[in-house]
């Protein structure tokens, strides 16, 4: 089985310029993975999406690569999953464009 889980957005703190320490900014985040469904052993997407919104939230990163890192560790340990991409983009950073970090 596959899930994705798209658009996930919400506004925290993450970045390294001063403004960004102070200011919270829209985030929004793609995950993807596989794993091997059995029969009352599945993936509850929505704790997932609970999940990486708090922990986002409360780490306040300082790089995306670090809260992509941060995340697939610590699904990896928590889910049988496998093929794992996480994608976080600042649409609001940049004004004419949309900076996309990921880990594939």
């Amino acid at each position: 089985m596959k899930i994705t889980i798209e658009n996930l957005t919400f506004k925290c703190i993450i970045g390294i310029l001063p403004f960004e320490r102070k200011k919270k900014q829209k985030v929004t985040i793609n995950i993807s993975f596989n794993y091997n469904y059995e029969e009352n052993k599945f993936i509850d997407y929505s704790k997932v999406v609970k999940w990486v919104e708090k922990t986002v939230k409360k780490e306040k990163f300082l790089l995306i690569e670090d809260a992509i890192i941060y995340i697939s560790e610590k699904l990896n340990k928590k889910y049988p999953i496998k093929r794992l991409k996480i994608t976080i983009a600042k649409p609001d950073i940049i004004d004419n464009c949309i900076v996309n970090v990921s880990n594939k």
